[in-house]
């Protein structure tokens, strides 16, 4: 009896094999489509850490706990129309807990010590460079969404069973983007810094009167916005939620698509998603920086809004909203400008 319970059990997991390769499925062992195919090790290279930090050095990954970040990788061929190249699952080290690291020496601390105005480099070892705002790392609903990854897995569809070009070396991995330009092969560099833009800084400023923003491209005022235009108002329900106060309001916002509104006035190309900064101003000289690709290239609809308020209760009439970040510190009352620079221009 004890000889037949023993063969009975060994074949248990053979049959069980059989069920689900019949039935499509080839990741058995859980129940999640992430794990059905075999994980690579990709090369790895030492990367520094830079810039406005207290000890700039090299980067200890094997320190640092392991993150996943699943991506549906899609770029820009030559003629600026999307193509897809695979979806994968990717492995490897958080850029906030890189960064974290490192402790932020900021440029302009004594002058304006909020963190917003900061953003990063990240350059690989052949010249590429790309940017993120500090808002990607440290406010996002997700902070472990961008990834240095040091291990890859084709996401293998069941029926086609495609097997998607594998990458070779290890890669920054922006997750949250739509089209992955920003996902730069043999990252070697990470220079954090401040954006330096000088404002007149009057902190608690009350009343504040602003009625208009200005929009400059590139150094050149493109338009002025005096309203907004009502018929593409956008409604974004949201619990709006603060660092310092808590919870501000369960309202919802209504208000314009800031990414609709740079479109009319730049062009969406490989470039400007990989390197363009946007920064908006207030009266009181509180400013944010965000990234081109985190305002116009989203994969997750949280997109920022552009508001504005005719009874504005003395605090300006226009306001971002950017529903993408868990706290509100990049949500501007009092706006004023919003600037937009490739990066050679704001270095």
């Amino acid at each position: 009896m004890k000889i037949k319970i023993l063969i009975k059990q060994s074949l248990f997991p053979i049959l069980m094999s059989v069920f689900f390769v019949v039935h499509g499925q080839t990741g058995f062992q859980t129940n999640s489509f992430f794990d059905n195919a075999e994980t690579m090790s990709l090369s790895v290279s030492d990367i520094t850490l830079g810039g406005e930090v207290n000890s700039p050095g090299t980067v200890k990954l094997s320190a640092l706990p392991l993150r996943t970040v699943i991506v549906k990788e899609t770029v820009l061929d030559e003629n600026n129309n999307a193509s897809f190249v695979g979806a994968y699952r990717y492995d490897g080290y958080s850029l906030v807990d890189i960064v974290n690291s490192f402790y932020v020496a900021k440029k302009n601390a004594k002058e304006f010590p909020p963190l917003v105005d900061l953003y990063i480099i990240v350059e690989n070892d052949m010249g590429e460079k790309v940017v993120l705002s500090w808002g990607e790392l440290y406010y996002a609903n997700n902070q472990h969404s961008i990834i240095i990854a040091t291990k890859v897995m084709r996401i293998v569809p069941e029926k086609t069973k495609d097997q998607w070009p594998l990458p070779v070396d290890f890669k920054l991995v922006v997750s949250n983007d739509f089209l992955t330009v920003r996902n730069i092969s043999n990252p070697t560099k990470i220079t954090v810094k401040t954006f330096e833009k000088k404002m007149e800084i009057e902190q608690g400023k009350f009343p504040m009167t602003a009625e208009e923003v200005d929009i400059w491209i590139k150094g050149e005022l493109k338009t002025t916005y005096k309203k907004l235009p009502e018929h593409i108002a956008t409604t974004l329900h949201t619990v709006f939620y603060g660092k310092g106060r808590g919870l501000h309001s369960l309202e919802p916002f209504t208000g314009y698509n800031v990414k609709e509104m740079l479109e009319e006035y730049i062009s969406i190309n490989k470039e400007t998603l990989m390197n363009g900064i946007v920064l908006f101003g207030a009266e009181d000289g509180y400013r944010a920086v965000f990234t081109m690709s985190e305002l116009c290239n989203r994969n997750d609809q949280q997109y920022s809004l552009l508001l504005f308020n005719d009874a504005d209760q003395e605090k300006g009439k226009f306001r971002i909203y950017p529903s993408c970040d868990f706290f509100s510190d990049r949500s501007i009352k009092g706006l004023t400008d919003i600037w937009f620079y490739p990066l050679n221009l704001a270095e």
